[in-house]
This record gives structure tokens, sequence and C-alpha cells, in this order.
């Protein structure tokens, strides 16, 4: 592990996974950020969404270790299925598991909780001759 990297290689790719399975599923972008938040935390972790590719469908977790900081930035197209609440509850749930020393559980079960709630719901549509 390099000098103040928090991720093995085995973690970046459990990381990776889930990030690829909550994308499949929400059909948004998820970007993680790690590292040290300059300035305002929230205005940081907000500037690092507007600079990601589609921030409108995009979701950002920004964790700063060192000051125990964590902040959650989504776009406005993930805002129509997903509640600020259901953002409350995704990291009230990383809090605990960070506050017990895990990292990365905290960010797969973050990210799999907002991936659930984002996710649009499926609709049923009746076609031709099936009301009658």
């Amino acid at each position: 592990m390099a000098a103040g990297d928090p991720f093995r290689s085995a973690d970046r790719v459990v990381l990776d996974e889930t990030i690829r399975k909550a994308e499949q599923l929400a059909r948004v972008e998820f970007s993680v950020f790690v590292g040290n938040a300059e300035g305002e935390p929230r205005q940081f972790a907000a500037g690092l969404h507007a600079a990601l590719v589609a921030p409108a469908r995009s979701i950002l977790i920004m964790v700063d270790p060192t000051r125990r900081l964590l902040e959650v930035v989504t776009g406005s197209y993930v805002r129509r299925t997903l509640s600020d609440n259901e953002v409350e509850l995704a990291v009230a749930a990383m809090q605990s598991d960070f506050a017990a020393g895990d990292l990365v559980g905290g960010l797969r079960r973050g990210i799999h909780m907002l991936a659930d709630h984002a996710r649009a719901p499926q609709t049923l549509h009746a076609g031709p001759g099936l009301s009658d």
C-alpha cells in the first residue's frame, strides 16, 4: 500500500466491482473520492461532482478519513428517484462502518444502498388486448 493510500489492491478491485454493479442497477454514475478535502468539505465535494463527465446523472461520495468527513452529492437526474432521506440513511450506514474501522465495507454498503434507492421504479404497461 502506498503511503497515504487507504486501499490495498484487493480493496480497489472490490470497490470497482461494487461501483460497476451499482451503476448497472441504478443506471447512474458513481464516483468515490477518498482523500484530503480542501477548504469547506461540502463545496469541495460539490466541485468534484461538477467536474464529472455527467454530473446530473452522477452520485459522488467524498470521504476525508483524516478529518472524519463524509459528503454525498447527487445530480438533478438522480434526485428524481433518490430522496435526501435515503441519502441520509446511506450516510448513517457508512459512518457506522467507518467508526468501526471498515472503510471499504462502509463504502460498499453505502454504494449498495444508494444504488438500490436511485434505480428507477419498474413500471408495468398493459399492451393492446391485455385489459380486455
